[in-house]
C-alpha cells in the first residue's frame, strides 16, 4: 500500500505544480511571442497553428525538478548514482532542446542547431552517462531477462548508450506533430516504466527512479491541459528531447532496454515510417505513405487530428501494458 501511496502522491504533486505553472507560462510565452513557425509542407490544416507558443516542455520539466528538490529537502528521497544520471540526461537534453528552439524563434525558421553539432553534444551527454554508470559499479552488459541471456559489451556499451539516447530522443521529437500526441504517449510510457522500476529492487535508487517517472506522468497530465487540441502551447524540442533522453535512460539503468521497444512502440513505428519514406523517395522515387511520419499519413486519409491522437494513445497504452507484463510478471 505504501508503494501505491507514493505513486499517487508523485502523480498528484507533478500534476498540481504543472497545472499552476503552465497557467502562467502560457501567458508569458504569448507575451514574449515565443511562437513556432509551422512548415506549409505538412498540410493546410496545420497552418492555422503558426505562431502558437513553443518551449512548453518547461511546463513538465520544472515541476519534476522542483518536486524532486522538495522531496529531497523533506527527506523522502535520497541522491544516488542512477537518479543523478537520470536528472543529468533529462536536464542536458532539455538545454539542448532549448537552444534549438531559441535559434528557430530568433531566426524565424525551422533550422535550429546543425545535425553535426547536435550529435556531438549528444555524444558528450552519453560519455558522462557512461562514466557515472561505470564509476558506480554498473555492468556494461546487455540483459535479455526473459531468456536469462547476458551479452558483455565492454566499452561498446558506451556506444550502445549513445545509440539508445539519440534514437529515443529523435523518435519522440518526430512523433511530436499533433496536439497532445507525444505528451500523451510519453505519460503512458513513463507510467509503464515507473511500474517496472518498482520491480527492480536490486537496483540502487530504484524507488527514486520510479518516483521520478510518476512525477513526470503527473506533470505531463498537467501539460496536456494546455497541449491538447486545440493546443495553447507546443512542447518544442525543449520538451521532446528531454522526454526521449529520460525515457531511454530509465530503460538502460533498469536493464529493460528491450522493453523500451514495446513501451515506445508507437514512437518506433513513427520513426520507421519516416525512415522508410526517405529511402523510398531517394532510391525508388516513390512514396510508401501519403506523408510521413505516420500520423500525417492518417491526416491525408481524412482522419481528424483528435481521432488520430486517441487511436495512437490506445495503441500506446496496450503496448505499455504488454511491456509491464513482460517486464514485471513474465
Amino acid at each position: 500500500m505504501l508503494i501505491l501511496a507514493k505513486t499517487a502522491m508523485a502523480i498528484m504533486l507533478g500534476f498540481v505544480i504543472s497545472m499552476l505553472f503552465g497557467f502562467f507560462f502560457v501567458r508569458f510565452a504569448r507575451c514574449k511571442k515565443l511562437g513556432q513557425n509551422v512548415s506549409h509542407t505538412i498540410g493546410e490544416r496545420h497552418l492555422k497553428k503558426n505562431g502558437t507558443p513553443t518551449m512548453g516542455g518547461i511546463i513538465f520539466i520544472f515541476p519534476v525538478l522542483l518536486s524532486l528538490f522538495l522531496l529531497y529537502i523533506r527527506g523522502s528521497i535520497s541522491i544516488n548514482s542512477n537518479l543523478l544520471i537520470l536528472v543529468f540526461v533529462f536536464v542536458a537534453y532539455a538545454i539542448l532542446g532549448f537552444i534549438d528552439d531559441y535559434l528557430k524563434i530568433k531566426f524565424k525558421n525551422n533550422v535550429g542547431i546543425s545535425i553535426t553539432t547536435k550529435f556531438l553534444i549528444q555524444m558528450g551527454i552519453a560519455l558522462v552517462f557512461f562514466y557515472i554508470f561505470m564509476k558506480n559499479g554498473g555492468e556494461p552488459v546487455l540483459w535479455i531477462t526473459s531468456l536469462n541471456i547476458s551479452i558483455p559489451m565492454g566499452w561498446l556499451f558506451g556506444i550502445f548508450i549513445l545509440f539508445v539516447l539519440v534514437g529515443t530522443s529523435n523518435a519522440v521529437n518526430i512523433t511530436d506533430g499533433l496536439d497532445g500526441l507525444a505528451g500523451g504517449l510519453s505519460a503512458i510510457a513513463f507510467l509503464a516504466f515507473g511500474i517496472i522500476s518498482w520491480n527492480t529492487g536490486w537496483m540502487e535508487g530504484y524507488e527514486e527512479v520510479a518516483i521520478f517517472c510518476f512525477l513526470l506522468v503527473g506533470s505531463l497530465l498537467g501539460f496536456l491541459l494546455y497541449n491538447s487540441h486545440p493546443a495553447k502551447i507546443f512542447m518544442g524540442d525543449l520538451g521532446s528531447l528531454a522526454l526521449g533522453g529520460a525515457l531511454a535512460t530509465v530503460a538502460i539503468i533498469t536493464r529493460h532496454e528491450l522493453s523500451l521497444v514495446l513501451v515506445g512502440g508507437v514512437f518506433v513505428v513513427e520513426t520507421l515510417s519516416s525512415f522508410i519514406q526517405i529511402i523510398a523517395i531517394k532510391k525508388f522515387h516513390k512514396k510508401v505513405f501519403k506523408m510521413a511520419p505516420l500520423h500525417h499519413h492518417f491526416e491525408q486519409l481524412g482522419w481528424q487530428e483528435t481521432d488520430i491522437v486517441k487511436f495512437f494513445w490506445v495503441i500506446g497504452f496496450l503496448l505499455a501494458m504488454a511491456a509491464i507484463t513482460y517486464g514485471v510478471w513474465i
